[in-house]
């Protein structure tokens, strides 16, 4: 056995065996999801679960700072859960955290460290967290979190009282809402002799039963506010679940990794080659959770585990920006439509999305018309050290000064992994705090694809520009060799075929007066690929100039 000070996690869930009386199945089926997300998060945190039993978790984290922070992710994301179901039907948890000196054995841990947590989650209000002194005192000022201060507290088993608060919960809009208050011990007197306590006891006894009577024929209530649902866009850890086999990232050899890391999506542009093929979303068909567009994958997740067993009735809604609802359990279909299509645009609301929410399906059959939004092939990002610089937000192209400006308040402090998707004719979207790349990518792509009707492209991951952004140049739009009115009708398809090849590197398309093109293909730098294509282009035209720099068309600054 071996001694160590950790931060000690307990979790369990209110009215659980209730939950279970009225119905086991779906009660376990639950409970294993919301465990599933438990886990993720504890994992994520740094944390290490040392002991379950039925409903109840108790994990360790090294830092304090870590398990609160896991706790309202966990409680967040659970609760934006919960009102998919009828109040009577919701699966919360009580957390409670302290930090104490516990004894390890054989992988579990024992002690008042364990104890004391445990007598805190038993404080904490449903779907709420409660924590020691000690927790607070870490925490206070290294999280935007608040507390409620509910002194000191008498629990079972534990010889000395535990002086505890309360962690506010964020509401939907953003506000929070502090807990109720658990009035306090007080402690005695210094020096108070023995026999004064059953005197004492007797005039509090009595002042009780005074104010008590006092306060009901008054009819004086009080009442705490009840924590709202959040909803939670951010984030996910699942993977990708994509339907090609082609590769979404593709990296270069020269390149350094994408980095990867959970925001809400806000409005961005890019035009690519021609489209894809996606699995295709058709009214009528079953619903197919792996491929709903827009949305997390984690929540592609719950829904697979939560919503598609459900039964009837039953609906699921969303919009562009990745916001959800869905309802369950309903006493018809009419009332399943109506709780989902509300529940989704109050999160969207809340958040600012201009865009309406829609319903995506009904039972489990897809009711969507539009289809899956066009992406660009695979891979949607390609890592090439030649043409990656640092992202300056004055440099993305296409964009008016509104759009930079919301960038530069919103992407560039944004937490990674965050991506920036363009599209002709001014569209643009962004996320920040994403779990993965791939998600990133495929969120962006699939909401630009939405507005503008044809494949978008990332130009920006993190800090660093993915694309070759001019310059020399101004860009006025996207290149298409094969539809391109200046380039000969001859030479199109050879242009285009060459391009594509050209995989690494800077190029760039010039064409003079007879519509003959020159090409500069791999270059090391802009200025490389320009001078190559105009020297090109003068050996079998005159009066050339430059059309086309990477994915872009091109004009005088």
């Amino acid at each position: 056995m071996k001694r160590k000070i950790a931060a000690i996690f307990a979790a369990d869930i209110a009215g659980y065996s209730r939950l279970v009386a009225e119905d086991e199945e779906e009660t376990l089926r639950r409970l294993a999801s919301y465990r599933q997300v438990t886990d993720d998060f504890i994992a994520k945190g740094g944390g290490r679960i040392f002991n379950t039993a039925g409903d109840a978790v108790l994990a360790e984290f090294p830092s304090a700072v870590e398990a609160v922070r896991c706790a309202i992710d966990i409680q967040e994301s659970l609760r934006t859960r919960n009102m998919a179901y009828p109040p009577s039907r919701q699966m919360s948890f009580r957390i409670g955290i302290t930090i104490g000196d516990v004894v390890e054995r054989d992988g579990d841990l024992l002690g008042d460290g364990v104890n004391i947590a445990a007598r805190l989650e038993g404080l904490a209000e449903v779907g709420g967290i409660c924590v020691s002194r000690a927790v607070h005192e870490q925490v206070a000022n290294k999280l935007s979190v608040q507390f409620a201060d509910i002194g000191a507290q008498e629990v079972k088993n534990i010889p000395t009282p535990v002086h505890a608060y309360m962690v506010a919960m964020r509401r939907e809009d953003g506000t929070y809402a502090m807990p109720q208050v658990k009035k306090p011990i007080k402690a005695a007197p210094a020096g108070a002799p023995a026999w004064m306590w059953p005197a004492a006891i007797t005039v509090v006894l009595l002042a009780a039963i005074g104010v008590g009577g006092f306060l009901y024929y008054t009819k004086l209530e009080t009442s705490a506010t009840k924590p709202a649902a959040v909803a939670s866009n951010t984030p996910a850890s699942t993977p990708l679940v994509s339907a090609s086999p082609a590769p979404l990232i593709a990296p270069s050899p020269a390149a350094s990794p994408a980095p990867s890391a959970p925001a809400k999506p806000a409005p961005a542009l890019a035009a690519s080659s021609s489209p894809p093929s996606p699995p295709s979303i058709t009214s009528g068909e079953k619903l197919a959770t792996e491929i709903i567009p827009f949305v997390s994958d984690r929540t592609r997740s719950v829904l697979a585990t939560e919503y598609v067993p459900a039964g009837d009735f039953k609906a699921f809604a969303l919009n562009i920006n990745g916001f959800v609802g869905w309802s369950v359990a309903q006493p018809s279909e009419d009332a399943a439509k109506t709780a989902a299509l509300d529940l989704c645009q109050k999160r969207a609301d809340n958040a600012g999305s201009p865009r309406k929410c829609e319903l995506y399906a009904v039972g489990n059959t897809i009711v969507y018309s539009h289809g899956q939004p066009p992406v660009p092939p695979l891979p949607w990002v390609k890592r090439d050290a030649l043409i990656e610089k640092p992202y300056a937000t004055k440099d993305v192209p296409l964009l008016r000064e509104a759009a930079r400006a919301r960038l530069e308040t919103l992407f560039v402090p944004g937490r990674r992994t965050r991506t920036i998707a363009i599209g002709p004719g001014g569209h643009y979207f962004f996320n920040a705090g994403i779990d993965t790349l791939e998600e990133s990518a495929r969120r962006n792509l699939q909401a630009c694809g939405a507005v503008a009707g044809v494949p978008c492209t990332i130009v920006a991951v993190d800090d660093v520009f993915v694309v070759p952004v001019p310059t020399t140049l101004r860009v006025t739009g996207f290149f298409k060799a094969a539809d391109s009115s200046v380039i000969t009708p001859g030479e199109r398809a050879d242009v285009a075929r060459k391009l594509a090849d050209a995989t690494a590197g800077w190029n760039a398309v010039a064409v003079g007066t007879q519509g003959r093109p020159g090409l500069g293909l791999k270059a090391e730098n802009e200025q490389g690929a320009v001078n190559t294509a105009l020297a090109e282009c003068v050996k079998r035209d005159g009066d050339c100039h430059v059309i086309a720099i990477g994915p872009f068309t091109v004009g005088p600054n």
